[in-house]
């Protein structure tokens, strides 16, 4: 008992040193640096000395944004910084310019490089990509774009009720990074924006992705090489084109993707559902250990797919098999009404064919009556209620 007591006393000192840490924390706030809150004011200079401050104090620290709109250029918040805990507290709004062309060629607009313990909390991201995307959508020589936010070969990231409107290109690209937790992000652009991916993530491990909507015109979350050890939870998408491994095998030399587990998502609308994707062509990936499991489809075109002859512009891949090895992959509780006849397509590759595919409880209907399935090169097994009849 007495253990017990003192375990209690030392936990709630600890807490209570926790609180005074973060009440004595030092605050850098953007406008004490020149920023203005109205939205034309090029404030990147005052983000950018701000954030120096931050990364060159050895204290925990915040660097602080109010209430109002912040008009943002290029920003890079680079490390490696003095401490390992600077909170972004963002209470505004960051507004990209609304002429594309002062990003647009860039690749990203805010980016955060070499950092290790950040967490931003709050705020908006508005990319103002209307403009590039009308751009592309008229034929025009455009810019390719700039992704909002940018997190490359950082360790300890936390982004937590984080709003990404309209972004240009990516809404949130993961890139290098290890250990990084996603919480409550909303991502929200047309359903006919151009490669406008809600949250991409490569060459990375440990990252989480919950509670959050995506509502884009691509991919609501994408999954390249390298990634290993990804867990995507209660994400809700649509419109976009749905949860997608790939596209993978684009290059001859290519990390794999593995232990990858999405769970109790819903797809609204989609293009499809749970998607692996790649190219028809020669390439030593992989892909493993993948479970999808109790996911809800409403009207989704294409629920369950995997397309290893990917190849969107039919260029130097038509006639190629493609060299990714998919093995390993687990459907679970999948259930819901499909937009065409063919709910269930594993589409897999000749010289590898899928291996180790396995459905329990699928049940996908079209038209109020049972959906179709379609095998090629594909092996695994069906247990449980399976609606359409398994083709493996």
């Amino acid at each position: 008992m007495e253990k017990t007591h003192s375990s209690s006393l030392l936990l709630s000192l600890l807490m209570i040193l926790f609180t005074l840490s973060l009440a004595t924390a030092l605050q850098y706030n953007v406008v004490n640096y020149g920023a203005k809150p109205d939205g034309k004011t090029d404030s990147t200079k005052a983000f950018v000395t701000a954030w120096t401050q931050a990364c060159g104090s050895s204290k925990t620290v915040t660097v602080y944004i109010p209430p109002g709109r912040f008009y943002l250029r290029n920003v890079e918040f680079r490390g490696p910084c003095k401490n390992r805990a600077i909170l972004i507290r963002i209470d505004g709004t960051l507004v990209a310019p609304s002429n594309y062309a002062v990003i647009g060629n860039s690749g990203q607009w805010l980016i955060f490089r070499h950092v290790d313990g950040v967490t931003i909390s709050g705020g908006i991201l508005d990319g103002q990509g209307t403009g590039l995307w009308a751009c592309k959508a008229s034929g025009k020589n455009c810019p390719s774009g700039a992704t909002s936010l940018v997190l490359s070969n950082s360790n300890n990231i936390a982004i937590n009720g984080l709003t990404s409107l309209n972004s240009q290109l990516f809404h949130i690209a993961i890139n290098g990074c290890r250990n990084v937790k996603l919480l409550g992000v909303k991502v929200s652009a047309s359903g006919q924006s151009p490669n406008t991916d809600g949250i991409h993530v490569q060459y990375s491990n440990s990252v989480t992705i919950l509670n959050s909507r995506i509502r884009t015109g691509d991919d609501c979350v994408s999954v390249g090489p390298g990634t290993t050890d990804l867990w995507i939870e209660k994400v809700a998408c649509g419109p976009g084109h749905g949860i997608s491994i790939g596209s993978l095998g684009k290059d001859l030399q290519e990390p794999g993707v593995q232990n990858v587990t999405v769970k109790t998502v819903t797809f609204t609308g989609t293009q499809n559902g749970v998607r692996i994707k790649t190219w028809g062509r020669p390439s030593n990936g992989f892909v493993r250990k993948v479970l999808f499991q109790h996911a809800i489809m409403t009207n989704v075109q294409n629920p369950i797919v995997i397309d290893q002859n990917y190849c969107p512009d039919n260029i130097n891949c038509p006639g190629q098999q493609s060299g990714v090895k998919i093995s390993d992959v687990t459907y679970q509780d999948i259930h819901g009404t499909s937009a065409t006849e063919v709910a269930v397509k594993f589409d897999c590759s000749k010289k590898y064919p899928c291996s180790g595919i396995k459905l329990q409880d699928v049940k996908l209907t079209y038209n109020n009556r049972p959906a179709d399935a379609s095998c090629n090169n594909a092996d695994g097994t069906a247990t449980g209620f399976i609606q359409p009849s398994s083709c493996l």
